[in-house]
């Protein structure tokens, strides 16, 4: 049985320095005789109670400090972009206003719409996959992710929920004991993540080592700071949706998968930017055992940019289907219904139609980068003419050209996201990709997939092929057996 430990006031640390100016000093106990000075009442040296102007002064100088470390704290808020990096900064900026070590934030928005994570401080994955064992309504957040507890109830109640003392508790879980005791964690301070607009959002919840609680002070901060962390939650949360909604629709607008063609194997890779770009790529089997291969983009970003991709996507492929042996027909009749349906808008779009069998590309490209041509023996670009894309002209036109592959090459199309997000000037751009391509290790020329994968991360290192770009990326490889 554990003898209950007297709670004890958290500590303050050097992020929140204590004001010993303006604290008031410590009364006797009561029946103890007053300590009686060295000096006379009247003398000199007797210790006289400082002005009120001078409390009045400290008390304020304290306000200021408070009011600049929130400022400090809320400033390094603001700088993160992503909802991940704002629950870390929470955890972190959270301990030191409360004076604890670790803790933990769940996210569960009251919605229902998700996302749902858990974030650790000072915990690991396993530490936290422990204290999910626990019954929920025995967890020091558990009440706060009920809606109707976790909301705020006015007169400045904040809905917190204070343990000074887990162990001392009485009808503490047992489930709840077992874990505390493994992790070493004997009191919590948890706060609610709730807005008037987007209701409750979860909850944030801070563990001491052994029993403690912030004063009235730290909880008063903590609270301050907490309300504003959760309306920046609730924005990047409403962005996170968004993007997520929009790569769901780029998906579903996209081939859910490659057709299986003798003769040639197939594989796409396509990274969208924060908005959702117009990038786009197809394959579809055509008569006469033929295969079509198209890319394209659509000027603009957002819902308007997918639909008029998802527009231009189907069309292409019916004229496609139709006269798809005439890769210049399929994009005049491309270009005549943009310029009739959407004349504020361009695109661009490369269609090849392929005979497998013979190996053989018949391709035309409208302001389209030409494809790249990967073999055992050679790693060049195809010959193709310079064009405007759709909608730039009253009349688009330009010639075919042809690809004879052989056996074992890849025919690499893609966008130029793919050299946008170098950053480097387009000349460079173009070196960079063919240098890339030419470095594929053998193993990996016999897997499109993999080869397209060397290809991404070749040319945008350090993580650009995922980072948050303006630029839709798209590559869709095809290797003749």
């Amino acid at each position: 049985m554990n003898a209950p430990h007297p709670p004890k006031v958290a500590g303050i640390d050097s992020t929140l320095p204590t004001h010993a100016h303006t604290a008031a000093p410590a009364s006797a106990a009561p029946g103890t005789p007053p300590v009686p000075t060295a000096h006379p009442p009247n003398s000199p040296h007797t210790p006289s109670a400082p002005a009120p102007g001078t409390l009045l002064q400290d008390r304020l100088a304290g306000w200021v400090s408070d009011l600049t470390t929130l400022h400090e704290l809320t400033e390094r808020l603001v700088r993160t972009t992503a909802l991940d990096a704002a629950l870390q900064e929470l955890l972190r900026a959270g301990a030191a206003l409360v004076g604890a070590r670790r803790g933990l934030v769940v996210l569960e928005p009251g919605d229902g719409l998700g996302p749902r994570t858990t974030i650790g401080l000072g915990l690991g994955r396993a530490d936290l996959g422990h204290i999910e064992t626990v019954p929920r309504r025995a967890l020091p957040y558990g009440e706060l992710l009920d809606t109707a507890a976790g909301l705020p109830r006015g007169n400045g109640d904040t809905g917190e929920s204070v343990c000074p003392d887990l162990f001392a508790e009485d009808g503490l879980d047992p489930r709840h004991r077992e874990v505390a005791a493994r992790l070493g964690y004997a009191a919590s301070y948890a706060l609610p993540l709730t807005t008037e607009a987007a209701g409750r959002l979860g909850a944030a919840v801070w563990l001491y080592d052994e029993p403690a609680e912030p004063d009235e002070r730290r909880r008063h901060l903590a609270g301050l700071y907490v309300r504003y962390v959760t309306e920046h939650l609730a924005r990047l949360l409403e962005v996170e949706r968004t993007r997520a909604s929009m790569a769901t629709i780029a998906e579903e607008l996209l081939p859910s998968r490659l057709p299986r063609v003798a003769g040639v194997q197939l594989a796409a890779r396509r990274r969208s930017g924060p908005r959702g770009g117009g990038d786009w790529y197809d394959a579809l089997p055509l008569p006469d055992a033929a295969l079509g291969l198209a890319v394209g983009s659509v000027t603009g970003s957002g819902p308007s940019a997918l639909a008029a991709m998802g527009r231009l996507r189907a069309s292409l492929r019916a004229y496609a289907v139709m006269e798809g042996e005439d890769p210049v027909a399929v994009l005049s009749d491309l270009e005549l219904l943009l310029r009739l349906t959407e004349p504020a808008r361009s695109a661009t779009a490369l269609f090849a139609y392929c005979e497998p069998a013979l190996r053989k590309i018949t391709l035309a490209g409208a302001g389209h980068s030409p494809p790249l041509l990967i073999g055992e023996r050679r790693t060049e670009f195809a010959e193709t003419s310079v064009s405007a894309p759709l909608g730039m002209l009253a009349c688009w036109e330009a010639p075919s050209a042809e690809i004879q592959a052989e056996a074992g090459d890849t025919v690499l199309l893609y966008t130029d996201g793919l050299l946008h997000r170098t950053g480097d000037p387009m000349d460079r751009a173009f070196a960079r990709l063919q240098t890339a391509a030419a470095s594929a290790p053998r193993a990996l020329r016999h897997d499109p997939g993999a080869l397209a994968d060397h290809v991404l991360c070749t040319v945008l290192p350090d993580g650009l092929d995922a980072a948050d770009s303006e630029e839709d990326v798209v590559l869709l490889a095809a290797r003749f057996d």
